[in-house]
């Protein structure tokens, strides 16, 4: 490839030097993206990343291997079927040496891009272009193109699972330089070129299948690679035998490149056989939502829509003003008519397409032929797999495609601008150049705005909602965002929004039946999604609970049966219909749900912790153990498990390993709910003044939570320092009027200080509240009996006692005072059978033996007294 000329003979400037170019690419990329580096996880970041199991430390390799992107089996019926197992590789190294840290993943994602842009450049240079300042410029262009910063489902380059489409392109033109090297480009005879290297035919081949792994686009790379050896490298033997009608020796001359394409043809049909049968022979199931086109019944709408489409795609090639992360549910409304104005644009862009192709025809073998066919090739090719043409896509338009198909785009963009300078004045020139830099500089600045858009998921979700608001699918996922926030009035409304753009969202009519306080509203939105979808099982989990929670336990169970069987992957129904079994004392079917969920979903932290509960109530604890542990290990940050360990270990005197848990839940949250049990655990023990400081620090996050001041009260009491606590005692109660507990405790400070009547009438106030709960209400008349017996009041104290067994019966401490009063009272008989009820709730109470054994000897002596007809004084020790 020579230096060009002009026409008057000057010579041009040399072209910059290839390493000067690669660096200034370099450069260019980094401070284009440089401002997304800092960006969270967000939208499907997080499924195919954090939530995917093939992901964790402890999953084997094989997983990768046998599931899709998101880590479903690909024989699953709602698997994606996006078999892309070298790009989840490349997620699993990351982690291995960074952790889930975002800026690593972001980090390698842009070192890729730079990457890609490089290898364009090289592919331009040597393969395209015969000036290194257009192969420049066509480099430029695709690493400022702002179409890459996002897509449908996955972002290009400053997002995370976006790696496959940058990866697949880097594998994408490795195999076509490769391909290129293995054919004989510089051969002289009158057949075509002949193969030079079977190695590098052998490695383009691997290179294909490794980009088919990563994207299924990459498969396209072996038709590029043909076509463009036909059309390109054969181009002059071909045209040579055509013109001079030499039909029949075609056949002979063409053996090298027949062999080439018969090895590459066999190869990819290998490969397309071993992509259905990982597919179990089945395609992925797409909704209305996802492409409407594809579920019109009208052939028409579907040919207009689908050509609509083609010229929507190149149009955000050619002008990416209007850019968003998703273009379903209303964003582009379907084209029905011939009379639609969209139509004309559809027709310009045929035309424009059909002249490209002409212009290339006509200029075969010259150098124009070669870079419009590459242009040409790398545009469209990519592009067919999205295209509707062969199979359904899952969406409406996906940025995502476009990054390959873009390659295309710039080396026709530079091509042309090339000719359009060659054809103009020098003045005229000067301006294309001068708005070709001003372009440049608009993609980059669009680029940099882009990337702020993704940095977290409420600036993702809100750009949605400002960019296409008749998207209802935008406004779904903000609604999503919002509920996630708290903030459930603004939720509302744009679930609202979503079921007026479209009114067969059973999503948006299941999320919105969660956040509505109507009971039977909320009813009537769960059911109205289960008629749009009859197995939408959030829907059928939400109406289960909410029929449960009305006791409609047979419906409910139904309910919850059909959410199971509708998303077998849906722990939380599982977890929901066990505690409905075990409610009803099924026991055994309850138990067996479980082990059925943690079949299904082995990964799900939550639903091994409900079992380790649910064993705990059984009287399992050993195998509530084991579950908290594993519900741990596969979420370290599971608090509520290891407060429930926490629990379960203080339940067996183990309070050293207890408060070891309690405070690995703190290092995650310092929330009330986790400083709380510590802190009993402290004033169980006697540690005071630890108890203190943590309950000290909960009240802190909730300063108005009369609990934990009477928590305090409680401790500063035990610590001796009542009349702080009398003065907080004080305090609540005269805020509450209901508080039963501030007159209880007020009664144990007063009789420690021996002040027995105030003691007493502090309880007999808790008395008059009247508490629900029969235990309560027994122990306050317990505590009344005791303060009744310290004053000497022996008949009221029993009054006491009784009312508090016949609330209960299992109160053994009030049976035995009980009998004490009868036993001073020379009552042996009633005090022998309120002890004997007594030593039966506490058969080794050795106080009760010493009392019975005592009414033994008065009733032995009373008898000896009665047979000596002396009478003596009958009165008990």
């Amino acid at each position: 490839m020579g230096e060009r000329h002009s026409g008057s003979g000057a010579r041009t400037p040399p072209p910059p030097a290839l390493s000067l170019c690669h660096g200034v690419l370099a450069a260019l990329c980094a401070a284009a993206y440089c401002n997304g580096l800092p960006g969270e996880l967000v939208h499907d970041d997080v499924w195919a990343i954090v939530n995917n199991p093939d992901l964790r430390a402890s999953a084997p390799l094989r997983g990768i291997f046998s599931n899709d992107f998101w880590g479903k089996s690909m024989g699953d019926n709602s698997s994606h079927k996006s078999y892309r197992p070298l790009c989840i590789l490349t997620f699993k190294l990351n982690i291995l040496l960074g952790g889930m840290t975002p800026l690593y993943f972001h980090v390698v994602n842009v070192g890729l891009h730079c990457v890609v842009t490089s290898l364009l450049l090289h592919t331009c240079d040597k393969v395209v272009f015969q000036d290194r300042r257009i192969a420049f410029f066509a480099a430029l262009l695709f690493a400022v193109h702002p179409v890459h910063t996002e897509a449908l489902l996955f972002r290009q380059v400053t997002g995370i699972v976006g790696r496959a489409d940058v990866l697949a392109c880097v594998l994408f033109l490795l195999a076509f330089l490769s391909y290129l090297r293995s054919v004989n480009c510089s051969y002289v005879g009158k057949d075509f070129p002949p193969t030079r290297s079977p190695v590098y035919l052998l490695l383009s081949l691997f290179l294909g299948t490794c980009a088919m792994l990563v994207k299924e686009t990459g498969i396209t790379i072996f038709g590029v690679c043909l076509v463009y050896d036909l059309l390109i490298l054969c181009s002059k033997r071909l045209l040579a035998h055509l013109s001079a009608d030499r039909m029949k020796g075609l056949l002979k001359v063409s053996a090298p490149y027949l062999k080439r394409a018969v090895l590459v043809t066999l190869y990819v049909l290998l490969i397309l056989f071993f992509r259905v049968w990982i597919m179990a022979g089945s395609m992925p199931n797409f909704s209305e939502q996802d492409n409407p086109a594809s579920f019109s019944p009208h052939f028409l709408t579907r040919f207009l829509t689908y050509s609509y489409l083609l010229t929507f795609n190149a149009w955000l090639l050619l002008a990416p003003i209007t850019l968003c992360y998703d273009w379903q549910v209303g964003s582009i409304p379907l084209v029905e008519s011939l009379w639609d104005g969209r139509n004309m644009a559809t027709a310009v862009f045929g035309l424009g397409m059909v002249l490209l192709m002409h212009n290339c025809l006509l200029s075969a073998p010259k150098q124009d032929h070669r870079e419009v066919l590459v242009g040409l090739l790398f545009l469209v090719l990519p592009f067919v797999p999205a295209s509707n043409l062969f199979f359904k896509v899952g969406f409406v338009v996906a940025e995502r495609v476009l990054y390959m198909p873009s390659m295309g785009y710039c080396i026709l963009v530079a091509h042309g601008l090339n000719r359009l300078c060659g054809v103009l004045s020098k003045w005229g020139a000067s301006v294309v150049t001068v708005s070709t830099l001003l372009v440049l500089g608009l993609f980059f600045w669009k680029t940099l705005r882009q990337n702020e858009v993704w940095l977290s998921r409420e600036s993702l979700f809100r750009s949605g909602v400002q960019t296409l608001p008749l998207n209802a699918k935008v406004h779904y996922n903000y609604a999503n965002f919002l509920k996630d926030q708290g903030r459930h009035g603004e939720a509302v409304h744009h679930y609202q929004t979503a079921l007026r753009l479209y009114p067969r969202h059973a999503s948006a009519l299941n999320n919105l039946g969660t956040l509505t306080k109507d009971v039977s509203e909320a009813e009537d939105h769960y059911r109205q999604a289960l008629k749009l979808n009859p197995q939408h099982n959030r829907a059928l989990f939400n109406l289960g609970n909410l029929l449960k929670s009305q006791k409609k336990l047979p419906e409910a169970e139904q309910l919850l049966r059909d959410s199971v069987r509708s998303g077998p992957q849906f722990a939380d129904a599982y977890s929901s219909l066990a505690a409905l079994l075990a409610e009803q004392e099924l026991f055994e079917e309850a138990d067996d749900m479980y082990t059925r969920g943690i079949e299904n979903c082995p990964e799900n932290s939550d639903l091994h912790n409900n079992y380790g509960v649910f064993l705990v109530d059984r009287g399992d604890g050993s195998g509530a153990s084991g579950h908290y542990l594993q519900a741990i290990q596969l979420n370290p940050k599971h608090y509520v498990a290891m407060l429930n360990l926490g629990r379960l270990l203080r339940s067996t005197n183990r309070n050293k390993e207890a408060e070891t848990w309690y405070k690995r839940a703190l290092n995650v949250t310092r929330t009330v709910d986790v400083l709380s049990p510590l802190g009993a655990l402290y004033y169980n023990t006697g540690r005071y003044e630890e108890a203190l400081q943590i309950y000290k620090e909960a009240i802190t996050i909730q300063p108005k939570n009369s609990e934990l001041q009477l928590a305090v009260a409680q401790v500063l009491s035990m610590a001796g320092r009542g009349r702080e606590a009398e003065r907080l005692i004080n305090q609540v109660a005269s805020e509450r009027a209901d508080c039963l507990e501030c007159h209880r405790l007020l009664s144990v400070i007063h009789s420690k200080r021996g002040d027995l009547k105030e003691a007493l009438d502090a309880v007999r106030k808790a008395v008059q509240m009247k508490p629900k709960d029969p235990k309560v209400l027994a122990e306050l008349y317990f505590s009344e009996g005791n303060l009744l017996r310290e004053l000497n009041k022996l008949d009221v104290a029993f009054e006491s006692y009784k009312q508090a067994v016949e609330l209960s019966p299992n109160l053994s401490q009030a049976w035995m005072n009980m009998g004490g009063i009868r036993h001073m009272k020379g009552d042996y008989v009633a005090a022998r059978s309120y002890y004997e009820k007594a030593l039966e709730l506490v058969p080794n109470s050795r106080i009760l033996r010493e009392n019975l054994s005592k009414l033994d000897r008065l009733e032995k002596r009373f008898q000896e007294d009665r047979t000596e007809q002396s009478p003596r004084d009958q009165g008990a020790r």
